[in-house]
């Protein structure tokens, strides 16, 4: 799977009482899927996935496949402690068309990746043990506090695992991202794209044409093989594919970092502020990829005092609330998370003034 781009953490809406909202949830899928982001994420850490219910946890799932574009990469954020619990979402989620699972590091296991062999392990064998049997393939997620960001030796090890394609690094150190992006430069994949080199999602495959007879492979077309096949007489005509070849993707997880994750080689982003400002978000990766560094520059500078604020000292409730700001439904979060204060709104409002979208 193809992660490059910007992918969009949705956070998860809820009705005054508490009950999880799926059709708010929905409405806003359709808008973020008409704007440039590569890839919807859906219950990330941004969309309070420990305080769902399985059950819920389910409809979210299901709203959101049902709601996005096609042509948008779903991933599944999996915050479950067991490994049976881990694939058995995973499972679900690829039943409904998702493309990759994000997978962080249990509850449990938090505190003890750098300290002693045997915990060591059982930390390797937790996303091993997923990725063996996982329907789907896996993004593992380093946390922002030392509690739960994974070392560069684990990130190494994990990668030249077959079922795992990439990373969301949630710290804000270009220089690490720089040395995983090396240290991992050995570890190549095939991913089938577009005709552009954009993703080819699941949902895009599940409305070709069955049993499609290919009509040409040729090779050496952009590095890759072209792909097509020959459409029936008044059908839709038949997904049309090439093949590239890349490594281990990187993404950051801030952002404020972005684009000094992109200058150490990451291939994207997935920056929580994205939710409330994804064209303001979007813009930084769109300028660094037209190979204009001094305007992906001033983007970044825009969007930091925000980002700061707003996504790394007022969290989910700030998240949500820009999201109110931008036409987007924000809410309040799920208890024990609390909505903002008057004066805490009044400065967003201020902050997001010119970013509005």
């Amino acid at each position: 799977m193809l992660l490059e781009g910007m992918h969009l953490p949705l956070t998860t809406p809820f009705h005054v009482d508490g009950r999880l909202n799926t059709r708010k949830l929905e409405d806003n899928v359709a808008r973020y899927s008409k704007t440039p982001a590569a890839g919807l994420v859906v219950l990330g850490r941004f969309g309070q996935p420990t305080l769902l219910s399985d059950a819920e946890t389910r409809e979210a799932l299901q709203a959101v496949a049902h709601a996005a574009a096609d042509e948008k990469v779903l991933m599944a954020g999996v915050a479950r402690d067991s490994v049976a619990g881990a694939l058995e979402l995973i499972e679900y989620a690829a039943g409904l068309g998702y493309d990759a699972a994000l997978v962080r590091l249990p509850s449990y296991l938090q505190g003890w990746v750098g300290a002693a062999s045997g915990w060591r392990r059982e930390v390797v064998s937790y996303f091993h043990a997923i990725a063996d049997r996982s329907a789907l393939p896996v993004v593992i997620e380093s946390g922002r506090s030392a509690e739960s960001a994974l070392t560069e030796e684990l990130v190494v090890e994990l990668a030249g695992h077959a079922g795992v394609v990439g990373m969301v690094e949630q710290g804000l150190d270009a220089a690490r991202i720089g040395r995983l992006v090396q240290q991992t430069a050995g570890f190549k994949r095939e991913v089938t794209v577009t005709m552009v080199f954009a993703a080819v999602t699941g949902r895009m495959r599940a409305k070709t044409l069955p049993g499609a007879a290919q009509l040409m492979s040729a090779e050496g077309l952009s590095g890759g093989a072209v792909l097509s096949a020959a459409p029936q007489e008044g059908a839709a005509k038949a997904l049309r594919t090439r093949t590239k070849i890349v490594g281990f993707q990187v993404l950051s997880g801030r952002t404020a970092g972005m684009l000094e994750a992109l200058r150490a080689g990451a291939v994207g982003a997935m920056p929580a502020f994205a939710a409330s400002a994804p064209q303001a978000c979007y813009e930084v990766l769109a300028a660094w990829k037209d190979g204009d560094p001094a305007l992906a520059a001033e983007k970044q500078e825009r969007l930091r005092p925000l980002a700061q604020r707003v996504e790394e000292e007022l969290g989910v409730a700030g998240i949500k609330y820009g999201c109110d700001l931008t036409g987007y439904f924000g809410g309040r979060p799920r208890l024990p998370g609390l909505p903002l204060t008057g004066a805490e709104r009044s400065e967003i409002e201020a902050l997001m003034a010119g970013i509005r979208n």
